[in-house]
């Protein structure tokens, strides 16, 4: 099993003083990290099932009698998919607040409704992590250095979900179909009884195709056929379901930088590559460059994410077109990075950039050094 970079994390804030709330999208897997820090505890721990119909069912407004006679034999709880069970907040607060001795573990596959479930009721009650697909550094840490790069081409077709990993020299074509289909969504279609899934699909297709450019939410909703409010809405339920993120515009001079456009990026790139359906070899590919760019910055994003570190990330452009792929602030201090596939095409920082903000560094990631970034 490849070994999360949160499971050292999140092992040292198993103490019995707060829940363990850890959040992600289907399929990165949730479960199998709790399950396997639980056994290396060597704990009995309850399992409580979201997606097991008779478990929601039991868990819908239990009483405080029927909670604590459910789980008095066990230490450690895991709820998992709590986002299917109805008012989980409070069930969860009436736990941590009145039974004493009782290590609570929570993940969920989506904080559309969880965190407006579990917010309020458990403030200063939780620790919060996300779990986003394999990154690069749990690959190479697992099957070492040289066997990552021999697969680098393939983690930018297929992408770092597990399931994809493990099945590489298989069919991660077909898991990738499956995954992108409505199942990473479900929560979407469930939760917010969506009447137009096939917008969905439109929309997501759209931004498949504009990754590393900046998307207008106006084009979108002329491509889509929709309205721009119901564009908006449904790229932030997508967010919130962690198959897509948004970098802002970094500007501090709006009468000389762009400041309302947005650029957005995909978790994955093979989910990415499974909308538009385009698993061809690296070789064959006019997106390269695309894919790169979604690439190195998801794993930038998932390094500061897994070490616990509070980055902004964003990218800049100048009314002139002069461009940076990201900037990363953190503590008032900026460093710059362009990305680059080709180790041999020469980059240029933009002086008005540079003169104006003074960045920590500037940097090229290409093929080349890329693993020293990650």
């Amino acid at each position: 099993m490849v070994k999360r970079t949160l499971s050292e994390l999140i092992k040292s804030k198993l103490d019995f003083k707060k829940i363990v709330l850890l959040i992600g999208a289907r399929q990165v897997g949730k479960s199998s990290l709790i399950k396997e820090i639980l056994k290396e505890k060597k704990v009995d721990y309850l399992f409580i099932n979201g997606d097991d119909p008779f478990q929601r069912s039991i868990f819908s407004n239990p009483t405080f009698e029927f909670i604590k006679e459910y789980i008095k034999e066990y230490e450690y709880l895991f709820f998992d998919e709590a986002q299917r069970f109805e008012n989980i907040g409070i069930t969860l607060k009436l736990i941590i607040d009145n039974i004493p001795n009782k290590q609570v573990i929570v993940s969920g596959s989506s904080s559309l409704e969880l965190t407006d479930k579990i917010n309020e009721p458990l403030t200063g009650r939780k620790w919060e992590y996300n779990l986003f697909p394999f990154s690069w550094n749990e690959i190479k840490n697992e099957i070492g250095f040289a066997n990552s790069l021999k697969n680098l081409e393939k983690y930018l077709v297929y992408g770092m979900y597990p399931e994809v990993v493990i099945n590489m020299e298989n069919n991660p074509k077909e898991i990738l179909i499956q995954l992108s289909g409505s199942y990473l969504y479900k929560d979407i279609l469930e939760l917010i009884n969506i009447k137009k899934p096939e917008l969905l699909l439109k929309i997501l297709q759209a931004l498949a195709f504009q990754v590393g450019s900046e998307v207008s939410y106006n084009e979108l909703a002329n491509l889509c056929n929709a309205d721009r409010n119901t564009i908006i809405n449904y790229i932030h339920l997508l967010e919130k379901s962690f198959v897509i993120y948004r970098l802002e515009p970094f500007s501090k001079n709006k009468r000389k930088e762009i400041s309302t456009s947005r650029k957005i990026y995909f978790y994955d790139n093979g989910i990415r590559n499974a909308l538009i359906n385009n698993f061809k070899t690296i070789q064959l590919r006019d997106d390269i460059g695309k894919l790169w760019e979604n690439f190195i910055i998801t794993e930038r994003f998932k390094k500061h994410k897994n070490e616990n570190e509070l980055y902004n990330l964003y990218f800049w452009r100048s009314k002139q077109d002069a461009e940076i792929d990201l900037i990363e602030e953190k503590d008032g201090e900026i460093s710059a990075f362009e990305i680059k596939w080709n180790d041999k095409k020469k980059v240029h920082f933009s002086k008005t950039f540079t003169n104006e903000y003074h960045p920590k560094s500037t940097e090229v990631i290409n093929k080349e050094n890329f693993y020293n970034y990650l």
